[in-house]
């Protein structure tokens, strides 16, 4: 076992609706099949916390802010006092958490995030999992897809993990914070409380409490 991207050393699963999708697993990227199912087979469990049947299997939170001009295919879950922004686009197979913000023209697909994660300008988010309180800055993405279309694995400082997947993104523990223009190439793994300096381009395992300034450039925080 790769105990620095397992899904314990990253996320505190109280902070997720979706914390039973996580039972049994060890990695994140193991969930990344399940979502979509996971959502419809929940429907009864979101209708009885409240939340509002849109159709095709799309449940949101009567206290979440949906800007009009957003787009919101099933399945998918909006949590409770969460704003989607005008000009969001959510593709499906999306668990958002409370308090979170998806902002204007950011894209989500494929992914879970957690309680009051932060993507407010023009992120894509796809394949992912993202911890509570993580933020990406403005323009920040996660590539899904390597080059060759061959599945990825994650290069992580304990060593390699496949995934046995073509699709792919990052996984950002808690409090992880990515600045602003930086790409995630498929597989990235962001430690918790980890910051990411802007424009800056992310491969394999950053490790938790870290500051990456660049390749080769990575000191832990004081």
């Amino acid at each position: 076992m790769l105990k620095t991207l397992t899904i314990a050393a990253l996320y505190d699963l109280s902070g997720t609706i979706a914390a039973d999708l996580f039972d049994g697993k060890t990695y994140p990227f193991e969930v990344l099949p399940h979502i979509g199912g996971f959502i419809k087979e929940n429907a009864d469990r979101f209708l009885a916390a409240g939340y509002e049947d849109k159709g095709n299997f799309v449940f949101i939170h009567p206290t979440a802010k949906i800007a009009p001009t957003a787009t919101i295919n099933g399945p998918a879950v909006i949590g409770e006092n969460t704003e989607v922004r005008p000009g969001a686009y959510i593709r499906g197979n999306a668990i958002v958490g409370q308090g979170a913000v998806v902002g204007n023209s950011t894209e989500l697909k494929n992914c879970i995030l957690f309680d009051k994660v932060q993507v407010p300008h023009y992120n894509y988010v796809g394949d992912a999992v993202l911890g509570v309180k993580a933020h990406m800055g403005a323009g920040a993405i996660t590539a899904n897809v390597k080059a060759d279309n061959s599945n990825v694995t994650i290069r992580g400082v304990e060593g390699d993990l496949p995934t046995g997947l073509r699709k792919v993104g990052a996984f950002l523990g808690d409090y992880a914070d990515v600045g602003c223009n930086s790409v995630l190439t498929p597989g990235t793994v962001v430690g918790r409380h980890t910051n990411v300096y802007p424009l800056s381009m992310v491969r394999g395992e950053i490790p938790a409490g870290c500051i990456y300034k660049g390749k080769g450039n990575v000191v832990k925080k004081r």
